[in-house]
């Protein structure tokens, strides 16, 4: 895997991690909400083993424990590449806290790339969409423009839905209207999007502040992939 991990994984490249958690089926792992961190890689070592900078948040130092289990995201330029990995030593060299992480699968394309959640807060309008307006989703018909809608933000985005926060709560399997605004390749675009609301939860240290899981529905493809555009494009920032 050396000579693969040289082709797909250089130093300096950007690598997100999420931690496993042992235990939990595979369904009930994704909808499991990982806070993940975020570094770069240092160094190849061997064809199964790495160094990356222990990721900085705030300012502060992320001790991420030796064992530690985590999925791992590689990013490329507009492609995911995925493996498990797990930290086998953790020292300081020089000025530079590393991680050394041993891969324990095989180094994958993410193919469902539109599903990868990237962290941000972003404002966002919503309401939810009558009967009627029900039946004009499925036939691709222009929404009601003129109704208020209310105000929350975004806290993760993926091609396939997002994740907001707001001081009130959508009902479960109910269809809600997006509207936000995202730069993509310097330009602003606002969507429109219908999202599917699948969970609602209070959050335990905020009280009256409810967190909001939502899938898309008929998204219109260019729409995805400016999407998935936004995210990459984030993404290279903030490891920068």
């Amino acid at each position: 895997m050396a000579e693969l991990l040289s082709k797909y994984v250089a130093p300096g490249g950007e690598v997100e991690l999420r931690a496993i958690e042992r235990g939990l089926g595979p369904e009930a792992q994704d909808e499991k909400d990982k806070k993940p961190h975020r570094s770069h890689v240092l160094k190849v070592l061997t064809e199964d083993r790495l160094e990356i900078a222990m990721p900085i948040e705030n300012g502060k130092l992320i001790l991420l424990p030796v064992d530690g289990e985590y999925d791992m995201y590689f990013y490329g330029k507009n492609v995911v590449y995925q493996c498990n990995g797990r930290v086998v030593d953790r020292y300081r060299l020089g000025g530079q806290y590393v991680l050394v992480m041993d891969l324990t699968s095989n180094l994958r394309n993410y193919q469902r790339r539109e599903y990868y959640r990237f962290s941000c807060a972003l404002d966002m309008d919503s309401r939810e969409l009558g009967d009627q307006e029900e039946f004009s989703v499925a036939e691709q018909k222009e929404l009601l423009p003129s109704l208020p809608l209310k105000s929350s933000v975004i806290v993760d985005i993926s091609g396939g839905g997002l994740r907001f926060v707001a001081y009130y709560a959508y009902e479960v399997n109910s269809l809600i209207l997006c509207k936000y605004t995202l730069c993509v390749e310097g330009k602003e675009k606002e969507y429109r999007l219908v999202g599917k609301v699948l969970a609602v939860n209070e959050l335990e240290h905020r009280p009256g502040v409810f967190d909001h899981r939502v899938q898309y529905v008929d998204v219109n493809p260019q729409d995805r992939e400016e999407i998935i555009q936004y995210i990459f494009d984030e993404a290279r920032k903030v490891h920068k």
